[in-house]
């Protein structure tokens, strides 16, 4: 019963059966109208014929005694008609019938004046015998000597008698017609919705062993349903909307591959960024060891101490990364003055600028406010310069200046370092350029660890970001900022 076509078939067989049943009931009433209208037409005439031929009936004699002589003449027309002489208002004054059959002794006059002005039959009349039932009848008037109306002559067309047969009759031949007319009709509709079941269900039968065939298939293939199927609208929808699930499902699968990739890639990235520092400090530690008390020099001691800071910036720019694709970190955004902001990276900076030879030039054209995080802010432009400083050689120079683009303010990091690959740029910009889509599942640029942070913080305070960048002439990141809530 769960099956559509198993509940599509029930329903529409139930359905038809009910039409069955008020199709076979307004049958017989159209079937008993009939047969009264024929009937009653073929003895239209008979109550005028039979008072013609009578004697006492044609000479207006309406009385009991008479119409019992007349009823011997009557009797060739069979049980089926019950004769009554009626007063010229309708009373029962003579029937052929015993005393305690007659249930109602007064017909209606108007019915029998209609029947003799020739009204459209057929007509119903009060059957005499019963209080509620009405029946077909045949009428006359009739005229004494004198020329006066003295009653009606008033015969029941199909009268007790024939009702008892028929009733009988009915009882006898009624299952037999019902079982044989049922059989049919039962058969005819099984036949014809399953045919036409078949055929509305044909599209959705065919769906489900597409789909079911698809689960063979592995989601890296081009999974799709195999044509468009015919049949109603909704079904066309249907697989349509279908194709498009699977292609979706097909590009987060990819999309999946891809960031187990990125990060797999990542992962190796950052192991040779861990390694370089890590083997540097034990190198350092090593040769100190091994040389004699007296020729062991501070300097290694302060070389592998810079190691171990490089290391130990390593492992909380990591721990950092982890807690905001994590989501631990959230914005506290509020006016921020540029100026302020910058000075304190320069303090952060300076030091380190000095001991590698590199000057810092952090200026503002104009001073100048923006809405954002201090701290995330203060991380994103520390990161920024820290990796200038890796990657300028002796002499360069890292500025941070602020300017007029594109009708925004922004806030521009240049360095004269190595620079980046295109690939390396476009793998920064495609999580960078639409922070509103941004997404902590996205993959990881292989740009180390600290840009990778920067990615991450412009997600978060929802800021656009351009790149420029040439392998051997340097970098320049703008941000853009934002001057009020």
């Amino acid at each position: 019963m769960n099956r559509l076509f198993n509940r599509l078939f029930f329903v529409a067989t139930a359905i038809a059966l009910l039409l069955f049943v008020a199709l076979w009931q307004w049958l017989q009433l159209n079937h008993e109208f009939s047969r009264n209208q024929i009937q009653q037409s073929l003895h239209l005439e008979l109550a005028e014929h039979m008072a013609h031929i009578n004697p006492l009936l044609s000479q207006g004699i309406t009385s009991d005694a008479a119409l019992k002589e007349a009823f011997h003449d009557f009797m060739l027309l069979g049980p089926s008609f019950e004769i009554y002489t009626l007063d010229p208002n309708g009373k029962v004054i003579a029937y052929d019938a015993k005393e305690e059959k007659i249930k109602n002794h007064r017909v209606d006059i108007n019915i029998i004046q209609q029947f003799l002005a020739g009204k459209h039959l057929p007509l119903l009349g009060t059957d005499p015998r019963s209080l509620d039932t009405q029946k077909i009848f045949s009428a006359a008037k009739l005229i004494n000597s004198q020329g006066l109306h003295s009653g009606y002559l008033y015969v029941i067309i199909g009268g007790e008698d024939y009702d008892s047969w028929q009733a009988l009759i009915n009882a006898e031949n009624q299952p037999k017609i019902w079982g044989a007319t049922i059989g049919f009709w039962v058969i005819f509709a099984l036949i014809l919705f399953v045919i036409l079941l078949r055929y509305f269900t044909r599209p959705i039968h065919k769906l489900a062993q597409d789909l079911n065939a698809l689960k063979t298939l592995p989601i890296s293939e081009n999974l799709t349903l195999p044509e468009r199927y015919r049949g109603s609208l909704e079904i066309s929808q249907l697989s349509e909307h279908i194709n498009h699930l699977l292609q979706e499902i097909q590009q987060q699968q990819q999309q999946v591959k891809r960031q187990q990739q990125a990060k797999h890639d990542f992962l190796l990235h950052l192991s040779h960024d861990l390694k370089t520092p890590l083997t540097a400090l034990l190198g350092y530690i090593d040769t100190w060891l091994i040389l004699p008390a007296d020729e062991r020099d501070a300097v290694l001691i302060q070389y592998a101490a810079n190691s171990g800071q490089t290391l130990q910036q390593l492992l909380a720019q990591l721990l950092e990364l982890a807690a905001l694709e994590n989501g631990q970190i959230h914005a506290q955004l509020q006016q921020v003055e540029l100026a302020s902001l910058l000075n304190e990276v320069e303090k952060t900076f300076a030091p380190r600028a000095k001991n590698l030879g590199i000057s810092l030039q952090f200026k503002l054209e104009r001073p100048s406010q923006t809405y954002t995080d201090p701290q995330l802010m203060r991380r994103i432009l520390n990161n920024l310069v820290d990796n200038a400083l890796r990657y300028t050689p002796k002499g360069g120079t890292i500025q941070i200046i602020n300017q007029q683009y594109q009708g925004q303010q922004w806030l521009a990091v240049r360095d004269t370092g190595a620079g980046m690959h295109q690939h390396e740029v476009e793998a920064l910009k495609q999580l960078s350029i639409q922070p509103a889509h941004f997404s902590h599942n996205q993959p990881l640029p292989q740009l180390g660890v600290g840009l990778a942070i920067v990615r991450q913080l412009l997600g978060i305070l929802k800021c656009r970001i351009e790149i420029a960048s040439q392998p051997g002439i340097g970098s320049e990141f703008k941000i853009e900022l934002v001057s009020h809530h």
